[in-house]
This record gives structure tokens, C-alpha cells and sequence, in this order.
């Protein structure tokens, strides 16, 4: 779905609230790679039932946030944001992807 208005004064080109993926643009319904991303976001918040992801994904941005004293290095540390980030650009992942595959991006 693309929403311009929600995202018009953002660097965000897409984002995922639960089951909707949003995009910025109308030409990123055809970018593969940002909607992989996306939909990966998707397979994490259904794991942890929507509400525990936001919850989790908030906590563990301000924790970086706190340590890291950087936004945007914080948003990019999210275990979340980190799987999807490495996996993106394989657009096979998500048949092949293990439950809580997130877990190890934490750990790493």
C-alpha cells in the first residue's frame, strides 16, 4: 500500500505495521528487495504476536539508543532490523527462514 502522506517528511522508504506494509513511493511496489525487507518484518511480528514485537523493537531501540548514543546507529543494531537488513537481497529467505531466526542477531 502506498501511503505518501505518513511518510512524506521521512528518510523511511517503507514500513511494516502489521498486516500492512507501507510504502513511500508507488514505484517501490516493484522493488523486490525493500518489500523482501518488509516482509520479513511481517514473519517477525506474527512470531512474537504483533504487540510483543513493537514492545521488543522499543526497548531494544532505546537501549541502543542510551548505549550507542546515535538514532540512527540504534535503529540499525535492532535484531529485527538487522536480520532483515542481511537478508533482504535474498529473496528466497523466507521459505528457508527458521523460527525466530531474529534470536541470533541479538546474540551476535
Amino acid at each position: 500500500m502506498v501511503c505518501q502522506s505518513l511518510l512524506k517528511n521521512t528518510k523511511i522508504s517503507g514500513i511494516t505495521l502489521f498486516p500492512f506494509i507501507l510504502l513511500k513511493r508507488k514505484e517501490d511496489l516493484h522493488n523486490k528487495i525493500l518489500l523482501n525487507h518488509e516482509k520479513i518484518h511481517l514473519r517477525q511480528q506474527v512470531e512474537l504476536l504483533v504487540i510483543f514485537f513493537y514492545l521488543w523493537y522499543v526497548v531494544e531501540y532505546y537501549y541502543l539508543y542510551f548505549k550507542l548514543k546515535d538514532s540512527f546507529l540504534a535503529y540499525k543494531s535492532i535484531s529485527f532490523e538487522r536480520e532483515a537488513y542481511a537478508m533482504e537481497n535474498d529473496l528466497n529467505y523466507l521459505e528457508k527462514r527458521k523460527l525466530w531466526s531474529f534470536w541470533k542477531y541479538i546474540l551476535d
